[in-house]
């Protein structure tokens, strides 16, 4: 039977339905540990294809019967990434690529500055950046602002007594889009036992979301970067400033002198 125009025309539909699944698919898993329970996954399957098709019957009925524990296990060891991979009520913006203008290197660095600001002064803060997922419940609990990002708007937030100044402040793109929102707590029970309540909050957006969240502490002066689940503590200027750049631009980071939060804990 000859190829006809129609039969293109659904080899073509369906080639694109299928890159659009694929690719909204991967952009959900994108830039968090769920990834490696993907491959986890893709390896399982691979190892139990090749004991069937070379007839290694008994590592093929291991592989088997261990499906459904290895499965339980895996779902287990990375709850945190499934849950902030599904959860409802976090959106996306658009099809491909989300939010718009991102905040720029000028932007970081005075936001950085104002955070300098609050170190010497001894005061705490947790300014968080959306990046792919919508966080409009987050914003909704607390204060539109709506303002340009300004060194001394943050520090008046953070600084005084302020209403505003133990929640968090919501920056995307060149606004300072609300303060005072309430982040979810950390269920992590390995947290160092001098974080306080910025640092697990900081630790659970980054968990439940793909959002970069800047904590000052309060107590050390230490300026941490949680994102993707984890919580880089005591980072440089430079290091923040960088990884936010690489995050904004949905590139991997990992610093290189810091150590993570749920390893440091012990």
């Amino acid at each position: 039977m000859p190829v006809t125009i129609i039969d293109w025309i659904r080899a073509a539909a369906q080639v694109v339905l299928l890159t659009v699944f694929f690719y909204n698919a991967y952009i959900a898993l994108a830039q968090n540990r769920a990834t490696q329970l993907i491959r986890s996954v893709l390896i399982y399957v691979f190892v139990y294809f090749f004991c069937r098709l070379t007839g290694l019957s008994v590592m093929e009925k291991v592989l088997r019967v261990c499906a459904v524990p290895a499965a339980v296990f895996l779902a287990v060891v990375y709850q945190p990434e499934l849950r902030r991979t599904f959860t409802p009520g976090v959106r996306r913006n658009r099809l491909f690529r989300i939010g718009g203008a991102q905040t720029s290197s000028d932007q970081i660095e005075t936001i950085l500055n104002a955070c300098q600001r609050l170190v010497q002064s001894k005061r705490g803060a947790l300014i968080v950046f959306p990046r792919k997922l919508a966080l409009k419940n987050i914003i909704d609990s607390g204060t539109r602002v709506n303002a340009d990002i300004s060194s001394a708007l943050i520090v008046t937030v953070f600084d005084h007594d302020t209403p505003l100044h133990d929640g968090a402040m919501i920056i995307q793109g060149s606004k300072i889009i609300a303060a005072g929102c309430y982040l979810p707590l950390s269920g992590q029970t390995d947290i160092r036992a001098s974080f306080g309540t910025r640092h697990r909050a900081a630790l659970g957006m980054a968990e439940e979301s793909d959002a970069a969240i800047i904590v000052v502490s309060e107590e050390t002066g230490a300026i941490s970067l949680a994102c993707n689940g984890n919580l880089y503590y005591d980072l440089s200027h430079d290091e923040i400033k960088s990884m936010l750049l690489s995050l904004f631009n949905y590139l991997d980071v990992q610093p290189n002198s810091s150590e993570e939060a749920r390893s440091d804990a012990q």
